[in-house]
């Protein structure tokens, strides 16, 4: 599809593709205008396993190491380099960002939850995404000689809050204590 017809349609639902300007050409789009404003984002996923692989996880005996922690450092790392994996992103000064795990063994399954906050022009969405995407593929990494079946699962946004646009909770996900 071309960018007009991209364009078109999105026209016909109302919508606005940000990054794309007149003519339906890719565009990093300008923020310089939008005021300061406190923004914040929780993104989440999961890492699905066989049990075994997930108590090697949680206490710690995976022969890589200490797979939580590689984790969160990891995803803690891929946040502030979000602008250069995502294209159109700006560069963002983090004020924090936050990698926190569940486990759910009835379910075999490592929750991850990945919080950034700036006072910026644009929000933290992507920071968020990011973060809790590398993380669990970290977790992957580190367990991925014990079990290459593990699956990531359901990386999304789950609550964002500042700018233009506002408030946004997705139903049915409840906060994180």
């Amino acid at each position: 599809m071309t960018g007009k017809k991209r364009s078109a349609k999105a026209a016909q639902h109302g919508a606005r593709l940000t990054h794309l300007d007149a003519h339906g050409r890719v565009r990093m789009v300008d923020v310089g205008a939008k005021p300061i404003t406190r923004r914040e984002a929780i993104a989440r996923g999961a890492i699905r396993m066989a049990p075994a692989t997930l108590a090697a996880i949680t206490d710690g005996s995976l022969k890589k190491g200490e797979a939580i922690a590689t984790a969160r450092l990891a995803g803690i790392m891929a946040a502030k380099r979000t602008h250069e994996l995502i294209p159109l992103c700006h560069q963002l000064p983090l004020e924090l960002v936050e990698v926190e795990f569940r486990p759910a063994p009835a379910e075999a399954t490592l929750h991850v939850q990945a919080r950034a906050v700036t006072s910026a022009r644009t929000g933290v969405e992507m920071e968020a995404l990011i973060a809790a995407s590398v993380a669990a593929l970290t977790i992957y990494d580190m367990a991925k000689a014990i079990d290459r079946a593990m699956t990531i699962e359901a990386i999304r946004l789950v609550r964002k809050s500042g700018g233009r646009s506002g408030e946004y909770a997705r139903p049915d996900e409840s906060a994180w204590s």
